[in-house]
């Protein structure tokens, strides 16, 4: 018979929200992030804003109601996953403090972990992979964050990552220097 090796001590429940601009490199931060808790044995769940938007949120617009509702929908699937025990990564614009306040209010206090992947908009336009910024530009695409739709910077983020002059790497180590300050994983 073979004897099953315990995993190393895994940890509560808890969630890393990362918000920021179009660009800004929230879901490659949150992959390097997710690499790094998995190299811990850390199981983790990575919800991504843009397969959301494929997928739990196909029907929603991009108004700010329609905003709202993918950030409400986001915040129900992630208080789900936290309750069944998960650690939940989420890069999401959430553009506005409303929805990133109330989707902190649906997980246990101390176990939400806001970071702002903060960019200035040019450098975010200069990222911009899909051609999402220049389409805004030319009035083809409307409702798009910085452009002609309203982002609020968090005021207090447990995280502050100036993205234009951190590497992802470097930024993801700093993630995780956080989260063991905070006594949600084990310092190795």
């Amino acid at each position: 018979m073979t004897a099953l090796h315990p995993r190393p001590d895994t940890p509560q429940p808890f969630v890393i929200w990362f918000t920021g601009l179009s660009g800004s490199g929230k879901s490659t931060l949150a992959a390097i992030v997710e690499g790094l808790l998995k190299d811990r044995r850390v199981p983790v769940h990575n919800l991504d804003g843009d397969a959301l938007r494929r997928g739990l949120n196909r029907d929603l617009g991009y108004d700010d109601d329609a905003r709202d509702e993918s950030i409400r929908r986001i915040g129900e699937v992630t208080r789900i996953l936290v309750e069944a025990g998960h650690v939940v990564l989420v890069a999401a614009i959430s553009p506005f403090e409303t929805g990133r306040r109330r989707a902190r209010e649906l997980i246990e206090p101390g176990r939400f972990v806001e970071v702002f992947v903060d960019v200035p908009l040019e450098v975010a336009e200069s990222r911009d992979p899909k051609g999402l910024y220049r389409l805004a530009r030319e009035g083809h695409l409307t409702n798009f964050t910085g452009i002609d739709s309203p982002y609020e910077p968090p005021t207090n983020p447990e995280v502050h990552v100036d993205a234009a002059a951190l590497n992802p790497l470097d930024a993801g180590h700093l993630v995780i220097a956080t989260l063991e300050a905070a006594g949600l994983i084990t310092r190795v």
